[in-house]
Order: structure tokens, then sequence, then C-alpha cells
């Protein structure tokens, strides 16, 4: 499996392009920014993007959905507690971002549903509290956790339909019983490394031992 991480745009967010080398099928995770030289990096390696997945739908992690949409074709996929949120962003907010209005998604998922391309398998795991439709996407060896679980911290739950608790819960329960070995690759890059394990969060995480 072909995984490229990028760091896109003013805000530190990781964007990832997800490739089965065999079949040359692809998918990129969060495309916020620079997304022509997402596409490019495909390209590169041989690869053709197929679908765009929204971990959320916040404003800095869905604002090139329109453009790599338009380079690529790929249909757009997110959440379905989330999917008003891709088309209803408010202008103000866009401009603040330097964002571009998303298109509505094509592919409405749910907790337990399955994302392929090629011959990988990503399984949706449901995780809200930074948003309704937070996911996490887990493929053995690999769980992408947007907003949710960051290197050593986790995402804000102080927005509209946040909430601490059940993002705690969903932490503890749905991804901290993955396998320890298994690599936690972080919507944005605001921990002392890009890329941790579930092993090292259990151990160093402080938010993962706070109440509920």
């Amino acid at each position: 499996m072909f995984v490229k991480q990028m760091q896109v745009g003013n805000m530190a967010v990781f964007a990832y392009l997800v490739g089965d080398p065999v079949t040359g099928d692809a998918l990129v995770i969060d495309p916020a920014y620079c997304t022509e030289e997402i596409a490019a990096e495909a390209k590169k390696n041989n690869l053709h993007i197929n679908y765009i997945v929204n971990t959320h739908g916040h404003v800095d992690h869905i604002g090139g959905n329109e453009d790599m949409k338009k380079l690529t074709g790929a249909k757009i996929i997110v959440h379905e507690a989330d999917a008003d949120m891709l088309t209803s962003t408010p202008a103000m907010i866009l401009r603040m971002f330097g964002a571009k209005k998303s298109p509505p998604a094509d592919i409405l998922v749910k907790d337990g549903d399955i994302i392929e391309t090629g011959n990988i398998s990503l399984k949706v795991i449901h995780t809200p509290g930074h948003s309704p439709g937070g996911m996490c996407l887990y493929t053995p060896g690999y769980v992408f956790t947007g907003d949710t679980l960051f290197v050593e911290a986790v995402g804000r739950t102080d927005l509209p339909g946040g909430s601490w608790q059940t993002m705690l819960k969903a932490l503890r329960e749905r991804v901290l019983t993955l396998p320890d070995d298994t690599k936690v690759m972080p919507g944005h890059n605001y921990g002392s490394m890009p890329i941790s394990t579930i092993a090292h969060e259990k151990k160093y995480n402080p938010s993962l031992r706070q109440e509920v």
C-alpha cells in the first residue's frame, strides 16, 4: 500500500494520498489545500484518485474538495452526519480560510462501512465529538484520525456539535482498542512528530487520561 502524508496550507493540515500500486487506484483524505501538488504526486506514482474522503466537514479540511474533484473527477465521501456541513460553510468563513465551498458529497457513509480503492479497504469508525460526523479510517497497520486524535493531543470539542464526553468515549472504545502497533495518522501536524502509534498515545497522551 502506498501512503503519502502531505502537509498542506497554512493550518498544518495533513492530507493523505493512499493508493494501490498494483491497480493504480487511489484516494485522497482531506485535500484541504495544494490540490495541484497532491494530483502531481499521484501522477508521479502512477496513481489515479478515485475518491476524496473527508474525515469531517470543517472548512480547514474540505476547502480543496472542489478543485480536487475538477482535477480528478473523484467522488466525495463523508459521514452522513456531516453531509450538510460540506455545502453550508458561510462565505465569510470560506474567505477567512482561503477555501472554496465544497460540492455536495457523492457518497455518504456510516459506522462500519468499507471504503475500497483497488485492493485497499478502509473501515469507517464513527468518532463523533469534534464534529457529529467525525470519523477515523482504519486498515491494518494504519488509522487516519482526522481531528479526533493528534500526536499526544485530541481535537477541540468546543465547536458547534462538539462534545468532550462523546469524543473521549469514542476514543477509548473505538480507537484505543486497535492494535498497539497501528500507526496514527493525524489530521494536523500539531505534535512533536508527524506520525504516532496507538501504543504511544495510550502511554503519552494526557487527554486520554482525563475523566469523562
